[in-house]
């Protein structure tokens, strides 16, 4: 009888353990369609937003920009936003000059930064395209 009482509570005990790892485990990323960077032009000393659509060539002053894949965490978790990019140097004069690829994270702009003399780029946000275009507007 005493072994039974120890099985049941070891039975227990992996049950409560396994509902908190699954509790404690973290949202999936939520994907989505478009990049939204921000560069900045340093010898003007502007900063623009811009957006990036997946797999379509978006151009930054000489940059050619590529977003592969953008994802940012869900609102319950800590905000970040991550986009793969490929950025490459295009000038007509010289041939097209591949600065970067990779990941890089609206949080930690510096640990993936591009290295340009003119033009810095980095992530600002993730987002879902405009379903509301296809939508009709209610009258």
């Amino acid at each position: 009888m005493r072994r039974s009482n120890f099985a049941s509570g070891t039975l227990v005990l992996a049950g409560a353990f396994a509902a908190l790892l699954a509790a404690a485990a973290p949202a999936r990323a939520i994907p989505g369609d478009i990049a939204v960077l921000q560069g900045l032009d340093k010898i003007t000393a502007r900063i623009s937003t811009f957006e990036a659509p997946l797999d379509q060539p978006v151009r930054f002053g000489s940059l050619q920009i590529i977003a592969r894949a953008c994802d940012k965490h869900p609102p319950e978790e800590p905000p970040e936003s991550t986009a793969f990019l490929e950025i490459v140097d295009i000038r007509p004069d010289s041939p097209a000059v591949e600065l970067f690829t990779g990941w890089m994270f609206a949080s930690s702009p510096a640990v993936s930064a591009v290295e340009h003399p003119v033009y810095d780029v980095w992530v600002v946000d993730c987002k879902k395209a405009s379903s509301s275009a296809s939508e009709t507007a209610p009258e």
